[in-house]
């Protein structure tokens, strides 16, 4: 007898690439905003955003849950392009933040969406492959 999977749980592949989507493009707003705001997060009681290690935070949050999400469902779907595309993504995170600072603006931005993409890519094929019988 098969099981049905538990759609209740937080862990579950469809979760956590909602959550890793929602994650990776606060993730990418907060880069790609910042440079343009961080005058006015004093005023605003936020200056703690400017601080690196919630920018750290967020990519550590979103390598957990990319990691986690995208290993728990390549069994099940055995496609490589979100993986592919979650380690393109943190590339460019990397680069902007330690190679090429002058396009750290652009870089890390893209590179969260790219996350993003590859959440919503793991997500689209596990579920294409649990409507497959």
């Amino acid at each position: 007898m098969i099981k049905a999977p538990n759609k209740k749980t937080l862990l579950n592949s469809a979760r956590l690439d909602q959550f890793g989507i929602t994650a990776s493009v606060a993730c990418a707003i907060h880069c790609a905003a910042l440079p343009f705001l961080i005058t006015f997060l004093p005023l605003w009681g936020l200056s703690f955003l400017a601080q690196p290690w919630v920018e750290f935070s967020m990519i550590g949050l979103s390598l957990l849950i990319g990691t986690w999400s995208l290993a728990h469902s390549y069994p099940k779907h055995k496609r490589i392009i979100p993986i592919l595309v979650l380690i393109i993504g943190f590339m460019l995170i990397g680069t902007g933040h330690y190679s090429f600072h002058f396009l750290e603006a652009v870089l890390i931005p893209l590179g969260g969406f790219s996350i993003a993409l590859a959440h919503f890519l793991n997500w689209k094929y596990t579920r294409n492959c649990t409507h497959q019988s």
